[in-house]
């Protein structure tokens, strides 16, 4: 006869028998029951079994409720959190509570749990041996998402989509009536209808047929909708802006004040069509000067509650791909009616500011105005006349550029962090593939407006903050961005370091004034886009927010967006509160207010990540054509599967696979950010030069394989 301790099969049986006292809810059952539940009918299992449950008294595990019955002692446990899927199909519970641990789940006890869904989980402690934490998934409280991007395989009974998304690891499938027209191969956004109980796949219909896979404009708008970022304006919203009148009425104009006859202009990218913000300057009779910062006045059109509202809060922004904007107001709005077009009559809602030639402020006014552009700049041409001293308004952009200088080096001096990294841009030809990568450099005329946008965001913050204390003070929305964690600006500061750079964390004043001289340094250096990543990461993520409203990286105490409410959700509440106050208001309600502000935040995160899948796949792509040819890289990034390298030429990144690297048998060092070999301990290090030839793409996966040279 076998005991518990001669069965080599004990772990797995003792789980078992777990699993069927936590299906039958706990209910005491004795061995012959256990082993019937279990379809184990010899006489050795059931003496395993016995054994099992009476061994398991003992350990704590089982309590003998009555004679030969037994059932589970521990308590159940319930946490909800979020499910993050691993390559394997099991999952991790990162909970709500952030103190709580993660939870690991077993792939059959995630129950049709999908990535990103919000569960609530049954967790129990491991016996000795195992895992702190495991749990079973026994409700899905929301889906993260039912709609899914990928490509459709059609057979003549049947059809079964494969998702795009790595961490959707179930084929989705398609009944021959739910195609919408879709044929084989094709790529499609997929909504999953159904999931009966016990099947392995999930049912779902075609929502969208993009086109075929590998056009630009299927890819594009395959990312897009992966992202959850429709891919047109409904019918009704659209309707809606079209009523919208730009006609300005005599009534309108006399509510408020009129710049029409004060020089202004806009400076923008050369193939922007929203002109969301202008400036205006004049010299006064004092001396000093009049600087208008004009926005957009969105919230002149879009009413609360409206379809035309209700759709721009749902995209929250407009979304920035390689090829294209995904404006979050109709065409309509976004490039006509609100748009600062030159030499045309616009609503605004503006900061005036009375400054000196020191930029000191002297007075500050903030309402509706209208305002008539004189001219519309690109930064370039804006950049011409900074240079050359000379060009239509040449005398205003001289006299901004000064004063922008000098708002730029007091904010530095308070504390302001500089982080100038290289922008990634693509030549395309006519069909959208590229022929060509840049880097964009930023230049005068760019900070010159993003210094007066940095003045009027924070002056209109503070003009609010500082009203009011306590229970008084007023609910407005602010650009909030914590302190640093202080061990990854210690993990930061001891790679710095390999560089010959010294960072100081004694206070937050001391590294910024560090960080910020570390960053001048490396300007064009080799190792700029790396380093200025790692220092990017490990600061916080600024966020929407009523509840903090301080800026570390600028060091402004009191910070918000007001200047692009073409764009920006945020900045449309922003005016609708500010005008609020102006008139007298006193009182909105603060939790309406962060729930926006955190949705905001959450669709801000998603349209970055949809930007640089965008990026990453035109990196791919142009690559595609460059098999097997030879670049100098640096090492960008490493994890335990192989090593990331950015291409120093078109700043392309791909991946060194370790299983690639064949002299030697390498294991990733994380403290040091090194791969290292176990025999001859070679290192490679983040900031390393080496030498890649491309060796792979795979553009589904939107991934680029190198091979290291010796």
């Amino acid at each position: 006869m076998k005991t518990r301790k001669d069965n080599p099969y004990k772990e797995v049986l003792t789980q078992l028998i777990i699993d069927i006292f936590e299906k039958s809810g706990n209910k005491p059952l004795n061995y012959k029951q256990v082993s019937s539940k279990l379809n184990l009918t010899d006489n050795d299992s059931k003496v395993a079994i016995a054994d099992i449950l009476q061994e398991n008294v003992r350990s704590g595990l089982f309590v003998e409720v009555e004679r030969g019955k037994f059932n589970l002692k521990q308590i159940k446990v319930y946490v909800t959190g979020k499910v993050d899927m691993t390559a394997d199909g099991s999952a991790y519970i990162i909970p709500e509570d952030e103190f709580e641990n993660d939870i690991y789940i077993a792939p059959r006890k995630l129950r049709q749990a999908l990535h990103g869904d919000i569960v609530k989980v049954h967790t129990f402690e491991k016996r000795k041996g195992g895992r702190k934490k495991e749990g079973e998934v026994i409700e899905i409280l929301q889906r993260a998402k039912t709609d899914f991007t990928g490509t459709i395989s059609i057979s003549n009974n049947f059809a079964f989509f494969i998702a795009d998304d790595r961490k959707m690891l179930h084929d989705i499938f398609i009944p021959l009536d739910n195609l919408n027209g879709a044929k084989d191969k094709e790529k499609v956004v997929v909504s999953i209808i159904d999931w009966p109980s016990g099947s392995k796949n999930p049912v779902g219909t075609v929502k969208h047929v993009l086109g075929v896979k590998g056009e630009n404009n299927t890819e594009m708008n395959a990312i897009l909708a992966d992202y959850g970022f429709p891919l047109e304006f409904p019918k009704k919203v659209e309707d809606e802006a079209n009523k919208i009148t730009d006609k300005i009425s005599k009534e309108e104009i006399a509510k408020r004040r009129d710049f029409r006859g004060v020089t202004t202009f806009t400076i923008d990218p050369a193939d922007a069509k929203d002109f969301d913000d202008a400036i205006s300057f004049q010299k006064l009779e004092n001396g000093n000067y009049e600087i208008g910062v004009h926005i957009a006045d969105v919230s002149h059109f879009v009413i609360p509650d409206t379809e035309l509202d209700k759709e721009a809060f749902n995209r929250a922004t407009s979304v920035y791909l390689v090829d294209r904007v995904i404006p979050m107001l109709p065409e309509r709005l976004s490039n006509g009616v609100c748009s600062l077009r030159p030499h045309e009559d616009k609503l605004c809602f503006s900061a005036v500011f009375e400054m000196d030639e020191k930029a000191t402020i002297h007075e500050q006014w903030f309402g509706r105005t209208i305002i008539h552009s004189d001219r519309r700049f690109s930064y370039e041409e804006a950049q011409e006349v900074i240079e050359t001293k000379s060009g239509d308004f040449s005398h205003e952009i001289l006299k901004l550029n000064e004063l922008a200088y000098i708002l730029r080096e007091r904010k530095f001096k308070n504390g302001a962090i500089s982080f100038e990294s290289e922008e990634v841009k693509f030549t395309l030809d006519e069909n959208g593939k590229p022929t060509g990568v840049y880097t964009k450099v930023r230049k005068d005329a760019h900070k010159l407006i993003e210094d007066f946008m940095l003045l009027a965001n924070r002056k209109v913050a503070e003009y609010i903050g500082k009203q009011g204390r306590g229970k008084n003070k007023l609910t407005f929305v602010y650009r909030y961005h914590d302190v640093p964690n202080p061990e990854t600006l210690t993990t930061f500061s001891q790679f710095a370091a390999r560089f010959g750079h010294k960072l100081t964390i004694k206070t937050d004043k001391e590294t910024a004034k560090s960080l910020n001289a570390i960053m001048t340094k490396i300007e064009g250096s080799k190792e700029q886009n790396m380093l200025t990543s790692l220092a990017v990461r490990s600061m916080a993520k600024a966020i929407y927010t009523t509840k903090k409203t301080s800026h570390y990286g600028l060091a402004f105490d009191y910070y918000t967006h007001f200047t692009s409410p073409i764009r920006r959700y945020p900045d449309v509440m922003v005016h609708r509160l500010l005008q609020f106050y102006l008139d007298g208001g006193t009182k909105v309600n603060a939790e309406h207010y962060e729930k926006m502000s955190e949705h905001s935040s959450q669709m801000e995160k998603k349209a970055a990540e949809a930007e640089r899948a965008s990026i990453k796949y035109k990196q791919a792509e142009y690559l595609q054509d460059q098999i097997g040819t030879e670049y100098t890289g640096i090492v960008s990034g490493v994890t335990e599967w192989g090593m990331y390298v950015e291409i120093e030429e078109n700043k392309c990144e791909g991946m060194v696979r370790l299983r690639d690297i064949t002299d030697d048998f390498y294991v990733l060092d994380e403290k040091n950010y090194a791969i290292i070999g176990q025999r001859k301990k070679k290192k490679f290090q983040l900031g390393d030069e080496v030498q890649i030839r491309v060796k792979k793409v795979d553009l589904d996966k939107r991934q680029i394989d190198f091979t290291l040279l010796s």
